[in-house]
């Protein structure tokens, strides 16, 4: 049984990076305004923008 709790970080910008704290290289993400959120494909790590 897995323990896995993705992490979820409120934001107030549409585009933001992730390095995943240094595990994986720095990526550019971009927030779909119709989605609200966007999640790291390397660390599952959840964007949501704040509103």
């Amino acid at each position: 049984m897995s323990n896995d709790v993705t992490e979820t970080e409120e934001v107030t910008k549409s585009s933001i990076a992730c390095d995943g704290g240094g595990e994986h290289p720095r990526v550019w993400l971009q927030i779909p305004a119709d989605k609200g959120f966007v999640e790291c494909p390397y660390c599952d790590k959840k964007f949501v923008l704040k509103t």
